[in-house]
C-alpha cells in the first residue's frame, strides 16, 4: 500500500483535487486551517481525500476528532493522520475512539474521556494513521517514508 502526503499553501488547492484523482492522497496546508481548506474542496473532488493533521497543546486529539468527523460529512474523508512531537499513537487512540456515536469511556496518557460523545459519526469508515516522525501507523500497518519531491504544487512525500 502505498500513501502520498502532499503539503502545499492555500494558493495552490487547486492542484489537491488534481492529484487526488490519481492517487491516495493525505492533503496537509501549510499557511491555513488543513481542515477548513478540504471542506472547500466538496465541490472540485471526484473521489477520496485525506488529511494531515499537526496536534499540538494548542489543537488537541479531542478537538481534531470533532473536526474530522464533520469534515467527513462534507467530503469522503478515507484517511486521517495524526502527527505530533510527542504521543502521536496515544493522540491517534483519542481520534479513533471519538470517531463512534457511542459513549466514549476512554483513558491513555493524553486523554481522560469519560461519558463522551461526538456525534454525529463519519458516514464512512476512516483510516487514522500515527506519524511519529519516522513511519506510519494504523493498526497492524506500517509505512516508511520512501520519496520526497518538490513539486510545483508543493512538498510530496510518498510512503510505502
Amino acid at each position: 500500500m502505498e500513501l502520498v502526503r502532499l503539503a502545499t499553501p492555500f494558493a495552490r488547492l487547486a492542484e489537491v483535487a488534481r492529484l487526488a484523482q490519481s492517487q491516495r492522497l493525505v492533503y496537509s496546508c501549510t499557511d491555513a486551517n488543513t481542515v477548513i481548506c478540504a471542506a472547500s474542496l466538496r465541490s472540485d473532488l471526484a473521489g477520496p481525500l485525506g488529511v494531515w493533521l499537526d496536534l499540538s497543546e494548542d489543537y488537541s486529539a479531542q478537538v481534531a476528532a470533532r473536526d474530522v468527523a464533520t469534515l467527513s460529512w462534507i467530503v469522503e474523508l478515507s484517511d486521517v493522520v495524526v502527527a505530533a512531537a510527542t504521543q502521536a499513537e496515544q493522540r491517534a487512540q483519542v481520534v479513533r475512539a471519538l470517531l463512534t456515536d457511542d459513549e466514549v469511556n476512554f483513558v491513555n496518557d493524553v486523554a481522560t474521556l469519560s461519558g463522551a460523545y461526538n456525534r454525529p459519526a463519519p458516514p464512512r469508515p476512516i483510516n487514522v494513521w500515527s506519524w511519529d516522525g519516522a513511519v506510519l501507523r494504523c493498526g497492524d500497518e506500517v509505512l516508511s517514508r520512501v520519496a520526497t519531491a518538490t513539486l510545483d504544487a508543493g512538498q510530496l512525500t510518498t510512503f510505502a
